[in-house]
């Protein structure tokens, strides 16, 4: 009878390890996943603004390339609009 006791006890208290064990890792992983939502929010950011400098390098290449082929100024803000 007091092995069956002291198994008993010794697995609750392997229950309540594995528990705390358990809420640890939850914890780690809730913070990991803050973590990669940040990085993607960043990542997204900073794709967008690439995407905004590409869009405004192609505009001043081709605004360049009019200018240089002779067309003026007023000639390219009347096709504008």
């Amino acid at each position: 009878m007091a092995t069956l006791t002291t198994e008993i006890a010794s697995i609750t208290a392997n229950i309540e390890t594995l528990k705390a064990d358990l809420k640890e890792k939850k914890n780690t992983l809730k913070k990991a996943e803050k973590e990669v939502a940040s990085l993607e929010a960043k990542k997204a950011k900073a794709d967008a603004k690439a995407a905004e400098e590409a869009k405004m390098t192609e505009a001043e290449a081709v605004l360049k390339k009019l200018l240089a082929s002779g067309m003026s100024a007023d000639e390219i803000l009347e096709k504008l609009k």
